[in-house]
């Protein structure tokens, strides 16, 4: 591994000529997030404190994930010739084992993946099974479940998908034999691996976890208490199920004793047992989309840049979201406002941002769903990021708080819309990974099982033998992202309701970032955290972009954001003044945890040598590596 970057005082990403490089590190407080029901804009997973990282420059490769034995794994991948996807398939299988809070082999993903100016958008999200309605998440009153009722539960298990949507890009960008890239995740669930302080505190936090007799042998002691830090966790049962996909593929997931005991767990659930069948997991099949590509004008003081942002396109609504955000943003007098002498953003930016942020998740609520059930608007989802449409919306954003932010029209003539809007309700989990290859391969995955622990339903094979092997792997309960209410007052229906086969609507949002000019790769991000996703990678595209920030001090920024409601601060990081100023404008302003675990790596140099640098957030446990 090259040495870290040297300090510097000045700091400009993205130009030509040489970088320079710095290193930003800020502190922070953590606190456990309330109940979900009672506060819906709870932290998707708690917080476990802050680790500072120095970021990291690399020559070659990098590899960032959430957690360093994963990060390790890719790393061998690419040192052993493998290719960033190779690396990507080891990193996430060895996620499954030490992050299952996050996501695993029991949930789905998003791919983007980039050779050269090649992008393709790899759709491994999870699927309602076939037997499911629109009023899936109903009370007999016809009222909505409680959140966590219908989250801890077997009505909450979608199709998983992100196991054969990995196989599909690998049979495209793999080079190494698909079984190697299990043997890391199949020899830390042998020997074990060591508990660490994320997972234990998580543990601690949940209350709903240890319900499931699985999970509660596996996670916990004889007490009930989770395991200490350092403790030597190991996970048999799971390593027997990745030999099977190992050697038969995504068939030793979907199909056989598996895919029964999947099932199983799903349909024996004792509280609200769910209809998954067989048929639901054989018949799983990923999409290959178009990526949702747009140009992005930067000015910055004696020069201007041309970017292509790539974005999964739905049912992900995190690039046109973010692209929207960005978009108005530049229409309004937040646009050139440099971060203030603090080093922070200020009240007004803030102000100006959350206002873009209500107008584009109003849109969000409206139009967004699966394609494959639901027409874009004027027919193309690039109407919701057209230039004129964006001038129109970005001039109801005003100096005040607006009364009422309400999805637009992105049509030169008004047309008659058919859905209700989606009431705001929790969004969860996930796990993000940035790889760059030293052969010009680069991608951005983020993966799910939805909330922290997703359903908390462990799946595990042996049980009832006279002998079960310990562990197993977490089933999501990704159709909590569907709309619970799948009407409007109206009686008009939500583009985003449970319908059998449907993939639920996600803020999932990996991002590459290319030059124009040139069509090299210039980035690879994105993050976890529910619906805050599209701020937390937003934020961190717009301080490299127009504040010239490396990817380490993007990161440690603090976070902010809107999701159709208060102007959100993450807690003890701005100044009273600040949230006082918010405040003065007539908005509301909640403090909260805001728990992203963004990865980012991005193309620069340094005294003419052409490096990666990287980054890794500093809210969770996650490292880069790379030569």
């Amino acid at each position: 591994m090259l040495p870290q970057a040297p300090r510097s005082s000045r700091l400009i990403l993205w130009q030509r000529a040489a970088t320079v490089i710095a290193v930003a590190l800020l502190s922070a407080c953590s606190q456990v997030p309330a109940n979900p029901d009672a506060n819906p804009d709870a932290a998707p997973e708690a917080g476990s404190g802050w680790s500072e990282k120095p970021g990291w420059a690399t020559q070659d490769f990098a590899v960032a994930s959430g957690h360093p034995l994963a990060t390790q794994a890719g790393y061998d991948m690419l040192r052993a010739g493998g290719t960033a996807l190779d690396a990507a398939i080891a990193v996430q299988m060895v996620l499954t084992l030490v992050e299952p809070q996050s996501s695993g082999i029991g949930g789905g993903a998003f791919l983007l993946h980039a050779h050269g100016t090649n992008v393709q958008a790899y759709d491994g999200r999870e699927t309602a099974p076939a037997a499911v309605d629109e009023n899936l998440f109903l009370q007999a009153d016809g009222k909505p479940l409680a959140f966590n009722d219908a989250m801890a539960s077997g009505r909450s298990v979608g199709v998983p998908g992100a196991v054969r949507m990995l196989e599909q890009a690998h049979r495209v960008h793999g080079k190494l034999p698909w079984a190697r890239l299990f043997q890391p995740a199949i020899d830390l669930a042998e020997n074990g691996f060591p508990v660490s302080h994320r997972l234990h505190t998580l543990l601690g936090n949940d209350k709903l976890l240890a319900r499931d007799p699985v999970a509660r042998a596996y996670f916990y002691d004889t007490a009930g208490k989770p395991w200490p830090v350092d403790h030597l966790l190991k996970n048999p049962e799971l390593a027997q199920v990745l030999r099977g996909i190992a050697a038969q593929g995504s068939r030793g997931l979907l199909e056989g004793p598996t895919a029964q005991a999947i099932v199983d767990a799903v349909r024996t659930h004792p509280g609200a047992p769910g209809t998954l069948s067989l048929a639901d997991l054989a018949g799983y099949q990923p999409r290959e989309r178009a990526a949702l590509c747009h140009d992005y004008q930067v000015q910055i003081p004696a020069s201007q840049h041309s970017y292509r942002l790539c974005g999964f396109p739905p049912p992900s609504s995190g690039a046109i979201a973010i692209g929207q955000i960005l978009g108005m943003l530049k229409q309004t007098p937040a646009n050139g406002l440099p971060l203030g002498e603090d080093g922070l953003p200020g009240a007004e930016w803030l102000h100006y941002y959350s206002e873009a942020a209500r107008l584009a998740y109003a849109d969000r609520a409206l139009y967004l769903a699966d394609p494959d059930f639901v027409q874009p608007p004027a027919g193309s989802w690039h109407s919701l990021l057209a230039p004129a449409y964006l001038t129109q919306r970005a001039q109801l954003i005003g100096p005040r708080h607006m009364a009422k932010a309400a999805a637009g029209t992105p049509s030169p003539r008004p047309e008659r819309v058919s859905f209700a809007p989606m009431a705001h309700q929790p969004e969860y989990g996930t796990s993000h990974i940035s790889i760059v290859d030293a052969n010009g391969n680069a991608l951005a995955l983020t993966t799910t099982i939805e909330a922290q622990f997703g359903a908390r339903r462990m799946v595990n094979t042996s049980q009832g033998s006279a002998q079960p092997r310990s562990g197993g792997f977490l089933l999501n309960n990704q159709l909590t992202d569907f709309s619970f209410s799948p009407r409007g007052a109206n009686g008009a229906p939500v583009a985003n309701r449970v319908q059998a086969g449907k993939r639920p609507r996600s803020s999932m949002s990996p991002t590459l970032v290319f030059d124009n000019a040139t069509g090299q790769l210039l980035a690879s991000a994105g993050s976890p955290g529910g619906a805050q996703i599209i701020h937390y990678t937003g934020k961190a595209l717009y301080a490299m972009l127009h504040w010239g920030l490396m990817p380490q001090q993007a990161i440690d920024l603090p976070n902010f954001g809107n999701i159709s409601g208060p102007t959100q601060l993450e807690q003890e990081r701005f100044p009273a003044a600040t949230v006082q100023a918010l405040q003065a404008r007539g908005g509301e302003v909640q403090q909260i945890e805001m728990t992203s675990g963004l990865q980012v790596i991005v193309r620069g140099s340094a005294h003419g040598q052409p490096l990666w640098f990287s980054g890794s957030d500093a809210r969770r446990e996650g490292i880069v590596m790379g030569d």
